[in-house]
């Protein structure tokens, strides 16, 4: 399995121990989880993201007052 060495200062992790110890796990596993979940954050939004643009000219349509002024039709003199 493919491993990474990081680099940190001693105030660093310091923190970075006192914060996986918090969470009850080593620091290893503290480390592996911080980016695996950061993977999965920037997915989730990047699907958020996507999925609201396909329904927003529908959110536009059922909601004309909560579109911003300068998205609306004429701009926003439409204000």
């Amino acid at each position: 399995m493919p491993s990474l060495n990081v680099s940190f200062t001693d105030e660093e992790l310091e923190g970075v121990r006192a914060a996986a110890a918090a969470d009850g796990k080593s620091l290893k596993q503290y480390l592996h989880d911080l980016g695996v979940r950061e993977m999965q954050r920037r997915q989730f939004i990047t699907g958020a993201s996507h999925w609201a643009d396909r329904l927003r000219g529908e959110f536009d349509d059922a909601f004309p007052d909560d579109v911003p002024p300068a998205e609306r039709p004429g701009g926003a003199t439409a204000a």
